[in-house]
């Protein structure tokens, strides 16, 4: 575990909680972009759930719901801060639900994945993205859930910065609806039935 468990003076989560964060920068201008497909997934879980998301101390907004009634409490969250300040909300956020780093699942953009993909693993490397690399930095380890949800690289010589931060082409939007439910269902598989489940439900799936 990456902090100091302190004895608990408020029963503020059940037991079987798990963090979901969303990647992505804030913003009306960066909400559409391939950047942020990841708060678009916890967008998904919000309306699954029927929560709202709402201000958090933690420079995050957060919704709280359950999938089924008896079913993991989930605790979805979006940073108010820009991709590579993600660390600071996360672990914040962590600190204040006391969630250890297996049950935290980070949602975000893949650029090694064709678009329609969704991957799921635990741990590993930053790969270049600015998010994962504050995360993991932030909590003093790797070893938190990702969902992978892939949006392909940038087509002729088009720098990787620029792509990632305009918004989906006409082809993908008219797949983007279901690729975010799948990734939504993805991190519920998670929550519920563990990585390898999830990984052989998920993995070699393209969204119809």
């Amino acid at each position: 575990m990456f902090w100091r468990r302190k004895k608990k003076t408020e029963d503020r989560v059940s037991s079987d909680s798990w963090l979901i964060v969303g990647l992505g920068n804030p913003g009306a201008k960066y909400e559409a972009t391939r950047h942020n497909v990841g708060q678009m997934v916890v967008d998904v879980l919000a309306a699954r759930v029927g929560a709202k998301f709402s201000p958090h101390r933690s420079n995050a907004r957060i919704a709280e719901g359950r999938i089924s009634p008896g079913g993991p409490k989930l605790i979805l969250a979006k940073s108010n801060g820009y991709m590579n300040t993600s660390g600071g909300p996360v672990s914040a956020l962590a600190r204040y639900f006391e969630i250890p780093a297996e049950r935290i699942i980070v949602i975000h953009d893949e650029l090694d994945l064709p678009f329609d993909t969704i991957k799921l693993k635990q741990g590993g490397g930053h790969g270049g993205h600015n998010g994962l690399r504050d995360i993991a930095k932030a909590l003093d380890t790797p070893e938190f859930l990702r969902v992978r949800v892939g949006i392909g690289r940038p087509p002729g010589q088009q720098d990787p910065a620029d792509y990632v931060l305009r918004p989906f082409g006409s082809s993908e939007r008219a797949n983007l609806g279901v690729l975010l439910e799948d990734a939504a269902d993805a991190a519920e598989v998670l929550t519920t039935a563990g990585l390898t489940a999830a990984q052989q439900t998920f993995h070699g799936r393209a969204s119809q």
